[in-house]
């Protein structure tokens, strides 16, 4: 390897959200603040689902994996720059950055899974009442379940492994919170057209049909719910699926945000601040979103 260019890499630099050193007690704060509000929302509606016998279906089996991967998700991004702030330390070792960017992927990847599987379920639910049961079976959800992580596993080895055949020049500052494979593939001095492609075949793939399995459940959902002759039946047929589409609304519209704020603006940083929308927010309020608009929710909640 040319000395100069390229460098054995043994750590890389997370430069956070700023580089002000007085906004960092405010920083450590608020991110602190929400990842406490993530974790015990998402532990509540865990807790709620596992106790109360009414909430034994379906619906909430995946809402209880749904807020176990916001839990792994929030963890995999937010602690580590919790530590990086209070230590005053910005590294992150190179294994551990490749370990941070599988997990987010992972993470993201199953939560993607989940919120498609979450839409069969209301689809069946609206579409086919009275064969609900029959169809959304326990070894039905399980499977999808499974699925999903095992899914979200290779879409996230696959980009890892793909890491590793990577050099890298000797600027390794990354300005994110967390490792971010996009921001990886930027400081690589390697060849990245194997990479780039990889990346956006996975994307199609391993998110592409996710999402083409939402659109295609809401698609007839709507289409059942706008048939039905009376009123009460439309608005019940809506608040069915309303949690489920405010999250999915949230989720993506969050994604495709910060997806056009990296497109129009050339600040890595700005990309940086955006992204907090996409990996943060909607974990922390995913839990606030069921517990507000769901009764049954509210109901076992409110007995712990």
């Amino acid at each position: 390897m040319e000395a100069g260019n390229k460098t054995a890499v043994s750590e890389f630099l997370l430069l956070g959200l700023t580089e002000d050193p007085d906004l960092q007690p405010l920083i450590f704060s608020l991110f602190l603040a929400m990842y406490l509000v993530t974790i015990l929302g998402n532990l509540l509606i865990i807790l709620a689902v596992s106790s109360d016998s009414q909430l034994h279906t379906p619906m909430y089996f995946f809402l209880s994996n749904l807020s176990l991967t916001d839990m792994g998700l929030s963890s995999s991004t937010i602690l580590k720059m919790l530590v990086n702030i209070h230590t005053q330390n910005q590294r992150i070792s190179y294994p551990g950055c490749i370990t941070q960017v599988c997990l987010v992927l992972i993470f993201s990847g199953l939560e993607t899974c989940l919120l498609a599987a979450m839409a069969y379920d209301r689809y069946v639910a609206i579409c086919h009442p009275l064969r609900y049961t029959v169809i959304m079976n326990t070894r039905l959800c399980v499977l999808l379940t499974f699925l999903s992580l095992f899914v979200s596993i290779v879409d996230g080895l696959l980009h890892s492994l793909m890491m590793l055949r990577l050099s890298f020049c000797t600027e390794l500052r990354i300005p994110h919170f967390f490792c971010e494979l996009a921001q990886i593939i930027r400081l690589t001095c390697s060849n990245t057209l194997v990479d780039n492609i990889v990346i956006y075949v996975a994307a199609s793939i391993f998110v592409g049909v996710p999402v083409f399995g939402i659109m295609f459940s809401y698609t007839h959902i709507v289409s059942s719910i706008l048939r039905m002759p009376s009123l009460e039946g439309k608005y019940k047929g809506f608040s069915t699926c309303g949690s489920h589409l405010s999250v999915v609304t949230l989720f993506y519209g969050t994604g495709f945000g910060v997806y056009i704020s990296s497109a129009v603006t050339d600040s890595p940083r700005k990309t940086a601040v955006a992204s907090v929308m996409y990996s943060v927010v909607p974990q922390m309020l995913n839990p606030f979103i069921y517990s507000l608009r769901n009764r049954d929710m509210k109901e076992a909640l409110r007995k712990h």
